[in-house]
């Protein structure tokens, strides 16, 4: 009988793992992965996108043809808990899932659930197909309606700066009419980053007419009302949250150790600290000895050395260590084609950056390319 590996979650890291196995396969072993989606989102992209620079097949990845390729069964479900006496994932209305080796890459979700009334009233940026949909109707209503949305958006990191300017210049695109206002419960927007790129995306915000409130909490949510901590009220029409990553409850109820957060904790190989056999990587990891920010940078980078401990856990080897690099490249786009490269200490700006950008995350998306005739 064929050793059964199952990927839960078709996240960056696993995708990798996938087109590896494709390479690659490992005899006498059975693959299946489950995903409740047959198209994963690339992060890196998912700005340029909702700002109208790319298509939807562009920042992508098909899941179905990257693991038909890799001879990959995909399981059309989400996973609510896992049986370790039995072996086996449950899977809401699919079979339950069995498996020798177990790996986790189901990425997480903005934290909303402090926040009275923030789950029924507005759009979460994840899970992303959600907020694509949502995001379409945004779209046309600030076409139609008789005076411009007010759009808020909660959260003042890269993600939620991007996210902001991507939405203003579709909107503006297209004839639409919105006034936006970027929240942030800290003194600064992009808090981790150096002053420059602070400053700098600022100063675009503030060209952009995009009003920013800062050292700003949310205390709770009515329809059509944010109610912030300092007693104001601000009316929206929309509220779009990219606030902070939280983690689904199941992992914890399964009995895998996990953070405070509830995030999988796994040691230098990737595996869990409390399960032998089961692996965690991108956002719904932590790292116990080496931790990093949750960041699809580090979820693309531990594709390799998850995709050779998942192989050396069913041959029953010695496991690798994984040494993230200390500190990531990031590429924040400012809504047109133009963006500003921060590492460290160090920033740079313009359209080359963006146009850098552009070939970086093209690049990354080719490699999960499959032609038709080899699916």
């Amino acid at each position: 009988m064929p050793r059964r590996l199952l990927l839960i979650g078709g996240g960056h890291t696993h995708v990798e793992v996938i087109r590896r196995w494709g390479l690659n396969p490992e005899p006498d072993v059975a693959v299946t992965l489950v995903s409740p989606d047959r198209h994963t989102p690339y992060s890196g992209m998912l700005p340029g996108y909702i700002a109208g620079h790319y298509s939807h097949a562009e920042c992508h990845i098909d899941l179905d043809a990257v693991c038909a390729q890799a001879g990959v069964t995909r399981i059309g479900a989400s996973a609510s808990e896992i049986d370790f006496a039995a072996h086996v994932a449950r899977c809401g209305h699919a079979p339950d899932q069995p498996f020798d080796v177990l790996s986790i890459d189901t990425g997480s979700t903005p934290v909303l659930a402090p926040i009275p009334g923030a789950e029924r009233h507005g759009i979460a940026v994840k899970p992303v197909a959600q907020f694509l949909e949502h995001w379409t109707q945004l779209r046309e209503a600030a076409r139609t309606a008789p005076r411009p949305l007010q759009v808020v958006v909660v959260g003042a990191g890269a993600a939620g700066v991007e996210v902001v300017l991507a939405m203003r210049h579709r909107i503006a695109g297209d004839g639409g009419h919105a006034d936006f206002t970027l929240i942030g419960d800290g003194p600064t927007i992009l808090g981790v980053h150096p002053r420059r790129v602070q400053q700098q995306f600022m100063s675009i915000l503030q060209n952009q007419g995009v009003s920013v409130r800062l050292d700003t909490s949310v205390a709770r949510v009515a329809p059509g009302t944010l109610f912030l901590g300092d007693g104001e009220r601000l009316a929206f029409d929309e509220v779009v949250w990219v606030t902070g990553a939280a983690a689904p409850a199941w992992p914890r109820t399964s009995g895998l150790q996990t953070d405070n957060a509830g995030f999988i904790a796994v040691d230098r190989h990737l595996q869990s600290l409390s399960h032998p056999g089961v692996f965690a990587a991108g956002d719904i990891a932590s790292m116990r000895d080496t931790p990093r920010p949750k960041s699809g940078v580090y979820a693309v980078r531990q594709g390799p050395p998850l995709s050779e401990n998942l192989r050396r856990a069913l041959r029953g080897e010695p496991l690798v260590e994984y040494h993230p690099q200390p500190r990531a490249l990031a590429l924040i786009s400012a809504g047109d084609r133009y963006a500003m490269a921060s590492y460290g200490p160090f920033a740079v700006s313009g359209a080359w950056v963006w146009r850098w950008k552009d070939r970086v995350d093209r690049a990354f998306m080719q490699r999960y390319r499959v032609a038709p005739e080899n699916i």
